[in-house]
C-alpha cells in the first residue's frame, strides 16, 4: 500500500462541519427534525428555467463540452447582471466566464491570482469553504473580525487598517454568508481604500448580495472610485434564482485576469453542466424571478426565528440565510452546543469551527429551508435542553 502521508496543502483543511451534521440529520430519518444546518431553500426556482432546463436535457447542443467558459446567452445574461448591480458596463465575450457552481468560480480565481505565501484578507467569520479554498492556493488567510451587536454585524475597520502589508495579494468579501451581515457605504469605502493602498484584487462573493432585508439595497463594490478594475465579482444561481443544484456560477471581471481563471478553470473542471446553462439564463432573464417573493418568505422566517430566540446571544442578520448563536456567551463550545441540539432539542445546526478564529465560538442557523410554521417553538425546544 503507498505510503500514507497527508499533503501540505489541507494540512488546514479539516472539512466545514456542515456535511457532518448533514449526514447525522439524514440518518437520524426523524420528520420532527429540523434542518438548520445547511444552506437550502424549499422555494423553488423560476418556473421558466425548470422549463428551459427541462427542454435542453432532449436537445444535443447542450450534451457538449463546448463552449468552454460557458453558452453565450448565459454568459451575455450574467455580465449583464453585474453590469446592473454595479453601474459598470461589462463586455460578455470578454470580461465573463461561466463556472461549476459559484465556489468553482472563487477556487478559479484564487488559483489564478495568489502564489504561495500571498496573504487573503477575509473577515472573521467566514465561510469555511472560502477559507479552504485559500489554502488550497496556497495563501494565507488574515482574518479581519466582524464585531457583534444586538443591531447586527459590523466590520472592524480599524483592524482592517491593521491587517494590510506587503504580501496582500487578495481581499475577499461574501456579504450576507454566514453572518448575515452587509456592508455599510462607510465600510465598504474602508475596503476600497485598503484594496488601493496595497494594490490588491478584491473578490467579491455575490451569491447572495441581492439577498437583503429590512429595506437595505445592494451596494456593489465596483461602483466606488478606482474599484472597476480591481474586482472580481463570482455568483451564483444557487441562492437568488434558488437554483441549488443546476450548479452554475459566472465569473465577471478585467478582461487581462478574466483570461488567466479561464485558463484554470479549462484545466479544472473543463466545462460547466451542459443541461443547466439554458434553465440559469432564463432565470436571469426573467422579467419576475420570484426573488421577491421569496425575501418576504425569508424575512417572515428570520423574524419569527429572532422572536423565538429572544433573550439568548443571537445576533440579527441584515442579509442571507442564516444567523449565529453565541456557544460561549452560554458557557460552552460550539460543537458541544450543536450535540447537545441536535439529541436534547431535535435542531441539526453546524459549529462554526474552521470559520475564522472568532467564528469557532458560534453555531449556525438556516431559517431558509424550514416553515415559519415549524420553527414556532424553537425557542421553548433550545432553552429546555440548556436547562
Amino acid at each position: 500500500m503507498p505510503r500514507l502521508e497527508r499533503v501540505s496543502r489541507l494540512t488546514h483543511v479539516p472539512g466545514i462541519g456542515v456535511e457532518r451534521m448533514g449526514n447525522a440529520a439524514d440518518a437520524a430519518h426523524d420528520p420532527d427534525l429540523l434542518r438548520l444546518e445547511n444552506l437550502d431553500t424549499d422555494i423553488p426556482p423560476p418556473a421558466i428555467a425548470i422549463e428551459m432546463t427541462r427542454r435542453a436535457v432532449g436537445q444535443d447542443e447542450h450534451n457538449s463540452y463546448l463552449p468552454f467558459l460557458g453558452q453565450d446567452a448565459l454568459r451575455e445574461a450574467a455580465a449583464r447582471r453585474v453590469s446592473s448591480a454595479s453601474g459598470q458596463s461589462y463586455d460578455w465575450r470578454s470580461q465573463c466566464l461561466i463556472t461549476a457552481g459559484g465556489m468553482s468560480g472563487i477556487l478559479n480565481t484564487l488559483l489564478a491570482l495568489v502564489e504561495p505565501g500571498d496573504e487573503v484578507i477575509v473577515t472573521d467569520p467566514t465561510y469555511a469553504g472560502i477559507i479552504n479554498r485559500i489554502y488550497l492556493a496556497g495563501g494565507v488567510p488574515i482574518f479581519v473580525p466582524l464585531i457583534p451587536s444586538q443591531t447586527g454585524w459590523r466590520l472592524d475597520i480599524f483592524a482592517l487598517e491593521r491587517a494590510a502589508s506587503p504580501k496582500t495579494r487578495v481581499i475577499v468579501i461574501s456579504p450576507g454568508m454566514p453572518t448575515g451581515h452587509v456592508l455599510t457605504q462607510s465600510e465598504w469605502e474602508a475596503v476600497a481604500r485598503l484594496a488601493n493602498t496595497t494594490d490588491a484584487w478584491l473578490l467579491y462573493d455575490a451569491a447572495m448580495e441581492r439577498i437583503l432585508y429590512d429595506g437595505r439595497t445592494i451596494l456593489h463594490p465596483a461602483s466606488f472610485l478606482d474599484m472597476k478594475e480591481r474586482t472580481i465579482t463570482v455568483g451564483a444561481a444557487s441562492k437568488e434564482l434558488r437554483m441549488i443544484g443546476w450548479r452554475v456560477g459566472w465569473v465577471v471581471g478585467p478582461q487581462q485576469i478574466l483570461n488567466d481563471i479561464g485558463l484554470v478553470s479549462i484545466a479544472n473542471v473543463v466545462c460547466q453542466t451542459g443541461i443547466s446553462m439554458a434553465g440559469v439564463a432564463a432565470g436571469l432573464n426573467a422579467e419576475d424571478d420570484g426573488l421577491q417573493t421569496a425575501l418576504n418568505i425569508w424575512q417572515e422566517r428570520r423574524d419569527t426565528l429572532l422572536h423565538e430566540l429572544e433573550g439568548l446571544p443571537v445576533i440579527p442578520p441584515h442579509g442571507g440565510w442564516s444567523l449565529l448563536l453565541d456557544a460561549a456567551a452560554l458557557g460552552m463550545s460550539s460543537k458541544n452546543l450543536s450535540d447537545k441540539l441536535f439529541k436534547e432539542a431535535k435542531i441539526a445546526a453546524t459549529p462554526m469551527v474552521g470559520w475564522g478564529p472568532k467564528a469557532a465560538n458560534y453555531v449556525r442557523l438556516v431559517f431558509s429551508n424550514e416553515p415559519k410554521e415549524r420553527l414556532v417553538g424553537v425557542g421553548d425546544r433550545i432553552k429546555k435542553a440548556m436547562r
